[in-house]
């Protein structure tokens, strides 16, 4: 009986079909045969759908995002922040007013147990954590007096993600995708690349929140098999061709008797998506074509395992930004303990952390330059949080939101330059305070976007990364 009204006319699919952005996904597969089996050339960019290309505000300076994040809160005095005073006061009280810190275990001042040295043309001072990373010191954007409004993992996690230390709000790379679209029609436009650890809080790291599902983060994982069932099950193409046709007609059924649905939509694409896929993610993930030097570059032939795993990352990074995807996130690997959080064993803990990442690092950044991508793609390298002067027990250092330091490079950043500054122990921020939402503002601002004009309405009111807050940090826009 009900069949007769669900049943489509050729008005109802000329309809949905104009309603439906994204179409469905048989409708595809033809022009999917005589497409390349890689990421879209930029004369070729997707002009329809939820990550079709978008005009940005105004002019940008970046094009793309790698965020290299190391999670667990990197110790800023021990790695861009040198603070002599730490030398002469080890072992005693430390002689300013001290904060509650994760686990309330305030020992003396610990010392740095490296060396700094001055690199580039900007005589930059860069600890012996980072030698490699050391001698690309002129392309960073040093910035030693961040701040965050939480000093536990998850809540610090999700503001540095998404600007509130509550889940469920959407990640800047989401915010991203969201503003510009992407120029891959064959890739998601926000990718997670996965070494092995997920970070507390979870894929909502990651999420799209309250935007429509393309925008939320697709884990990959450095390996040939980036994705689980990627390689098309069916016997032949026309097998699978015959069974995304029977998804395209009970779609349509469900169009035709409720209207367009954006979660109907969302499915829609990732049908399309999943199947462009089936062939771009093969070919993005085997490694056969870089030459011998490149992976030396990458440290891909490191006795390090988890050097090995992070600098094939940081390759995939490079691929993917190069294919025209949006935001690429990178996790660090394991190496054996708890990510940067070092509570006991700092010079054990940042020794293996730092071995892992920084050969990689710093052969992205030369790849990137080499390749004249570097000046399109905007680098950020930092963690939720940094770490405390004095000790926790007798060689750890506890969580520090008062004062800490990430960099950036690339992407029309101001290199060779050192914003802000900590006081003399390295605890608070004292010059050039800034909060996330400033760098979130200045990230948006170097991608062409004006922060305050980024919204979508959700909740009666208009939502945005930067809440209310947010202000450039002019000092490091070149």
């Amino acid at each position: 009986m009900h069949c007769g009204r669900y049943q489509a006319t050729p008005f109802s699919r000329r309809e949905m079909l104009a309603r439906c952005a994204n179409g469905f996904g048989a409708l595809a597969l033809t022009a999917l045969m005589r497409e390349p089996a890689f990421g879209a050339d930029v004369a070729a960019r997707a002009t329809s759908g939820p990550l079709a290309v978008k005009p940005s505000h105004y002019p940008a300076k970046a094009k793309n995002v790698i965020f290299l994040y190391m999670d667990g809160g990197p110790s800023q005095m021990d790695t861009f922040d040198p603070k002599p005073l730490l030398d002469r006061e080890h072992g005693q009280p430390i002689k300013v007013k001290t904060h509650p810190t994760q686990f309330n275990n305030v020992g003396t001042v610990l010392k740095c147990p490296w060396k700094f040295r001055q690199y580039g043309e900007s005589g930059i001072p860069v600890s012996d954590l980072f030698p490699h990373v050391a001698q690309h010191v002129d392309e960073l954007a040093i910035i030693r007096s961040m701040v965050s409004n939480f000093s536990e993992h998850t809540a610090a996690n999700y503001f540095l993600h998404t600007g509130s230390g509550l889940q469920g709000r959407p990640s800047h790379g989401a915010w991203t995708t969201y503003g510009l679209g992407s120029e891959c029609q064959d890739l998601p436009g926000f990718v997670v690349l996965n070494g092995g650890l997920i970070p507390p809080g979870g894929m909502d790291c990651f999420s799209n929140g309250f935007l429509p599902a393309a925008y939320q983060g697709s884990l990959f994982r450095p390996s040939a098999e980036a994705i689980a069932n990627i390689r098309p099950g069916e016997a032949s193409p026309d097998l699978q061709r015959r069974k995304l046709d029977l998804l395209r007609e009970l779609d349509q059924g469900v169009v035709d008797r409720m209207g367009k649905q954006d979660s109907l939509e969302a499915a829609i694409g990732n049908y399309e998506l999943a199947y462009k896929m089936q062939a771009t993610v093969p070919e993005l993930t085997s490694l056969d074509g870089e030459s011998p030097a490149t992976r030396r570059l990458y440290g891909l032939d490191d006795a390090f395992e988890p050097t090995r795993i992070f600098g094939r990352e940081c390759l995939l990074a490079r691929r993917l930004v190069e294919r025209g995807v949006r935001f690429v996130e990178v996790l660090c690997p394991s190496v054996g303990h708890d990510r940067w959080d070092q509570h006991s064993d700092l010079k054990g803990g940042h020794e293996r952390n730092a071995l892992a990442v920084d050969r990689p690092i710093a052969g992205l950044l030369r790849d990137l330059k080499a390749r004249g991508l570097l000046e399109s793609t905007l680098v950020f390298w930092g963690g939720e949080f940094g770490r405390t002067p004095m000790a926790q027990g007798s060689d750890g250092r506890d969580h520090n939101p008062y004062g800490f330091t990430v960099w950036l490079a690339g992407g029309g950043v101001k290199g060779g330059t050192i914003y802000g500054a900590t006081d003399d122990y390295g605890y608070h921020a004292v010059e050039n305070k800034v909060e996330i939402h400033d760098l979130h503002a200045t990230m948006l601002h170097l991608l062409g976007m004006d922060h305050t004009r980024l919204t979508v309405r959700f909740g009666g009111r208009d939502m945005r990364l930067t809440d209310v807050h947010g202000e450039i940090v002019k000092g490091i826009v070149a």
